[in-house]
């Protein structure tokens, strides 16, 4: 007897399937920009109390520790060197120091906050180009100069006063709070523009009867 063939049976791989896409997970420019949104409300959030914190409460505290004399920080129209001089006679050298604290923390937290905040607003809302770059340099124009105000204040009452270090912490002073106006008028600017905009966009897919 011959030997029986064994046919050997042939095993055909299937083929591999498409990897499943799970489009919830997927970036959309429209999720991107609700997510940006939500950090911009968070952040002006964050931004109004910081200057409810300095400017409002603390500054206006540390006039307990001046005999009612006004901090440097909120003249906005700049101050003489008679003021600073009165104001190194009333401070002791514990309110010297609380003054230098606030400016370490509150101080240097609200610039930047703010100027971060504006520059994610005009990041969101506007389109690549000059124009960006314009708006960003505001913010920080003021961070920049809010905070070399809070370094030449501090310098201001170690002695002996130089009434040319007055005149340059005055003339920061002035500039950081114009630069500041500026810089709210550029956040608030932008996130009207915005808020517009979406109104408008959301009422016109609704009178397409796409909502």
């Amino acid at each position: 007897m011959g030997k029986s063939q064994k046919k050997k049976k042939q095993y055909h791989r299937p083929a591999p399937a498409a990897p499943m896409v799970n489009s919830s997970s997927q970036r959309s420019p429209e999720k991107a920009a609700s997510n940006g949104n939500l950090i911009l409300i968070a952040g002006f959030v964050v931004v109004l109390f910081l200057f409810w914190y300095y400017h409002l409460l603390v500054l206006n505290q540390m006039t307990d520790l001046s005999n009612g004399l006004t901090m440097p920080d909120q003249m906005i129209g700049g101050y003489s060197v008679e003021h600073i001089e009165a104001l190194r006679q009333a401070m002791d050298a514990d309110a010297v120091g609380q003054l230098n604290y606030v400016h370490k923390t509150a101080g240097l937290l609200f610039p930047l906050f703010l100027a971060l905040i504006t520059m994610l607003a005009v990041n969101i809302n506007t389109a690549r180009g000059a124009g960006r770059w314009a708006l960003w340099s505001v913010p920080i124009l003021f961070a920049v100069a809010d905070l070399w105000e809070n370094r030449a204040i501090d310098a201001l009452f170690i002695s002996p006063l130089d009434p040319s270090a007055v005149s340059l912490a005055s003339t920061l002073t002035t500039a950081s709070w114009i630069l500041l106006i500026a810089t709210a008028a550029i956040l608030f600017g932008v996130l009207i523009a915005s808020f517009v905009r979406t109104f408008r966009e959301k009422w016109e897919l609704s009178k397409k009867g796409l909502l």
